[in-house]
C-alpha cells in the first residue's frame, strides 16, 4: 500500500470555484461498515463505500482474515461475515498502508481473538505511536510486540477468551474507544469505556445498528460505554453519508476564493463530526445546510457555500474532538481571515499522518503567512482576505490532509504553489484533483 514514488503537483489560483460536487464515503463509516459486516452472520451491502487506499487495506485485511468481501460494477460492495469469534489466522502480513484508523481498530479485533496477526505500513503510519490502544488491550490479556516506543511492525497475538475492563480514556480518541469496543465484542461479560470527553460516535452507532448489545449513559465522570460481548451481530444494508472531512477542503475554498458558489450534497452532519462548519460560521462564513435528512442512522444535509470575508477567532478547545482532522484546512481559512487566529487544545495533531502542527506551520510560513507555534495548536496571522504570497514547495510529508489543504491555499495565492508530493490524496480522496478542475471549469 506504501507510495512507491512522489507525485509532485503545481496549484495555480485560477479564479472562483462554482458547481455541485458529492464528496467520497465517510472514511470513518466506510472502515467501520466493513469490519462488521464482516463480523455479522450472513450478506450486509454497503454502498456509497469510499474507495480510497485507507479503506481498502482495511477490506484486505478482512480478507485475509476470511471474509468474503466482493465488490459489484454498480459500487455497491457484499460481504459474507464470519460471526464474531469466527475471524481467521491470517497467513501473511496486514499492510496497513497509511491509515491509522485500520491499524488500531483491527488490533482490537484481533486481541479478543484466538490469532495472532502482524500490521505493517508505509513510512508515515510506520513512525507514529500505537502505546496508546496497546494498553487496554493488553490489560484485556492479548499480547504485542512492537517497534521501540509503540510503533509498526507489530505483532499482535489475541486471546480468547479476553477479559473485560473497565477503561477511562487518557485523552480524547475516537480510534481508541472503537478499540476497545471492537474487542469488547468477542469477550465475555460488559466491557466499558468511560469517554470524559465526547469524540466521534460511529462505533456506538454502528454497533448498535448491527445488533450488539450497547449503552451509552452520562455519569459524573463523563460518558459511560458499555457493550455486553459474544452478541451474533446481524447483516446491513448500509448507505454511507459524504465524509464531512472530505467536505470541509470544498467549505474553506469556497469561502476564501472570492466569486466561489459551491453546494456539496449528501455530508455527514453527525454533532461529533461538525466542528469545522461550527468553527467557519464563528469565523463568517456563508454556509447554509439545505434538505437536512437521517440516512441510515446518521444525519445527513446538503451545503452551500459561498466566497465570505472571514475574521479571526480564538477556536474553542471544546470543538477539537469533532474536527481534529480538519485542523489543517481551518489553519488555510485562517490564513486569509482580518487578525490573528489562534487555536490550542490539539496536541493530537502532533501524532496524525504528519506533525500537523509543525508541518503546516512551515508550509504557511513558506507562502508568507506568519505564523507562533504551540506546543497544542497554533495561531496565525490573517490576510484581511487578500492573496497569500504563495510561490513555495511544500514538504506534505506523506500526509493526505497537508496536501489538500495547501492545494486550497494555492487557490488564491500570488504565486503558485507546488506540492512536493501529491500521491498520498489517494488514500481518502483519490478524485480530489479531478473535482477541483471540474469546479473551476478546467476539466478535460
Amino acid at each position: 500500500m506504501a507510495h512507491s514514488s512522489s507525485q509532485p503537483r503545481t496549484i495555480a489560483s485560477r479564479g472562483p470555484l462554482n458547481g455541485t460536487v458529492a464528496v467520497p464515503g465517510d472514511k470513518s463509516i466506510s472502515h467501520r461498515s466493513l469490519m462488521l459486516s464482516a463480523l455479522a452472520i450472513g450478506e450486509s451491502r454497503v454502498d456509497g463505500l469510499l474507495e480510497g487506499e485507507d479503506v481498502l487495506a482495511t477490506a484486505a485485511a478482512m480478507r485475509a482474515m476470511g471474509a468474503d468481501i466482493v465488490r459489484e460494477d454498480s459500487g455497491t460492495w457484499r460481504i459474507h461475515g464470519v460471526g464474531v469469534g469466527g475471524l481467521l489466522q491470517p497467513a501473511g502480513a496486514l499492510d496497513m498502508g497509511n491509515s491509522g484508523t485500520s491499524t488500531r481498530l483491527l488490533m482490537g479485533l484481533v486481541a479478543s481473538h484466538p490469532i495472532t496477526a502482524t500490521f505493517v505500513g508505509d513510512a508515515s503510519l510506520s513512525a507514529r505511536p500505537m502505546g496508546r490502544v496497546i494498553e487496554p488491550l493488553a490489560a484485556m490479556g492479548a499480547s504485542f510486540s512492537d517497534t521501540p516506543g509503540g510503533r509498526l511492525p507489530l505483532m499482535v497475538r489475541g486471546i480468547a477468551p479476553a477479559v473485560p475492563i473497565r477503561y477511562t480514556l487518557p485523552v480524547a480518541s475516537a480510534q481508541v474507544k472503537s478499540a476497545i469496543l471492537l474487542a469488547g465484542l468477542n469477550t465475555p461479560g460488559v466491557t466499558e469505556v468511560i469517554e470524559p470527553i465526547a469524540t466521534r460516535d460511529h462505533s456506538e452507532r454502528m454497533l448498535r445498528g448491527f445488533g450488539a448489545d450497547l449503552t451509552v449513559e452520562d455519569t459524573p465522570e463523563g460518558k459511560r460505554i458499555a457493550i455486553r460481548g459474544q452478541a451474533e451481530l446481524r447483516p446491513q444494508a448500509i448507505t454511507v453519508p459524504g465524509d464531512p472531512s472530505s467536505a470541509a477542503f470544498w467549505l474553506v475554498a469556497g469561502s476564501v476564493v472570492p466569486g466561489s458558489d459551491i453546494t456539496i450534497t449528501n455530508v455527514g452532519m453527525n454533532p461529533t463530526r461538525t466542528g469545522i462548519i461550527t468553527a467557519l460560521k464563528m469565523m463568517g462564513a456563508d454556509i447554509t445546510e439545505i434538505a437536512p435528512r437521517t440516512v441510515g442512522g446518521e444525519p445527513v444535509a446538503d451545503l452551500r457555500v459561498r466566497h465570505a470575508s472571514l475574521t479571526a477567532i480564538e477556536v474553542p478547545p471544546e470543538l477539537t474532538p469533532s474536527m481534529i482532522d480538519e485542523y489543517p484546512v481551518l489553519f488555510v481559512a485562517a490564513a486569509f481571515a482580518t487578525g490573528t487566529t489562534v487555536a490550542r487544545g490539539a496536541h493530537e495533531l502532533r501524532v496524525k499522518e504528519s506533525d500537523r502542527i509543525a508541518t503546516m506551520a512551515a508550509a504557511l510560513n513558506a507562502c508568507g503567512v506568519t505564523t507562533r507555534e504551540f506546543e497544542d495548536g497554533l495561531a496565525v496571522d490573517g490576510s484581511g482576505g487578500d492573496p497569500l504570497p504563495g510561490g513555495a514547495t511544500i514538504a506534505t510529508r506523506l500526509d493526505h490532509r497537508i496536501a489538500m489543504s495547501m492545494t486550497v491555499a494555492a487557490l488564491h495565492a500570488r504565486a503558485a504553489i507546488t506540492l512536493d508530493d501529491a500521491a498520498p490524496v489517494g488514500t481518502s480522496y483519490p478524485i480530489f484533483f479531478a473535482t477541483l478542475d471540474r469546479l473551476m471549469g478546467t476539466d478535460a
